[in-house]
């Protein structure tokens, strides 16, 4: 009993230290987990170490706040009492490369999420999830595919970022600026001239992560530039 409570009081102490103390933690417990693990919200994830063994976590996963993982289910307290015997349950989680959870995600035994996938938020994981979709829902089934979805973002961004720079001037009666743009910044910044823009330098460098230098080398944007931008977004 006291070695539990002195289990419970390490994880505990693990979350609130953040995520590389939980990382490391969960490590220590015999979780397989990749690089670039990155955990937000730590004291509010939930993930079952009663069988480590079983849960296998990839490379450039991100895990988003009240997200839970079990690899076991409490049914057998209802046959308990029902029938009065006891029957385990367990069954292995494996989460693939380059997975991320939207907040508010479950993923339950026996299941197994492939490469490139995004879970939306809400999504309670009971089955396979096959590698390159976007995929959600209770429960989280595929919704379409990645290369697709690829596509349609680059064309429905353009529109949603023009949006987004009116409903400024709407809201706050003021001229949209250029630190505004914290994710936009690729529709009018080209790889080559980051300089001309060193109020989002760094929160281009952090936005892009591995893909900065691919981005300064070839990245062409759709305007030439931030005033172009405005201009097409309806702003004098």
């Amino acid at each position: 009993m006291l070695s539990k409570i002195y289990e419970v009081a390490y994880r505990e102490i693990a979350k609130h230290l953040g995520a590389k103390a939980y990382i490391k933690w969960l490590k220590n417990k015999g979780i397989e987990i990749g690089d670039n693990l990155v955990v937000y919200n730590t004291t509010t994830i939930n993930i079952d170490v009663t069988r480590p063994s079983l849960i296998r976590i990839g490379n450039n996963v991100a895990i988003n706040r009240n997200f839970t993982l079990v690899t076991h289910d409490f049914v057998s307290g209802i046959f308990r009492n029902l029938y009065k015997d006891f029957i385990p349950s367990s069954g292995h989680v494996i989460i693939g490369d380059n997975v991320r959870f939207g907040i508010n995600c479950t993923v339950l035994k026996g299941v197994t999420i492939g490469d490139n996938v995004f879970i939306a938020a809400g999504s309670i994981v009971t089955k396979d999830v096959p590698s390159n979709c976007i995929a959600g829902g209770v429960p989280c089934k595929p919704i379409i595919g990645l290369d697709e979805y690829y596509e349609k973002r680059k064309n429905k961004c353009i529109s949603e970022a023009m949006a987004y720079a009116k409903s400024i001037q709407e809201r706050f009666d003021r001229r949209p600026v250029l630190t505004d743009f914290r994710e936009e910044f690729v529709l009018f910044i080209d790889g080559d001239k980051i300089e001309v823009y060193p109020e989002l330098a760094e929160i281009i460098k952090f936005q892009l992560g591995p893909a900065y230098e691919h981005y300064k080398n070839s990245h062409k944007a759709k305007y030439k530039d931030f005033e172009d931008f405005l201009k097409a977004a309806g702003i004098e």
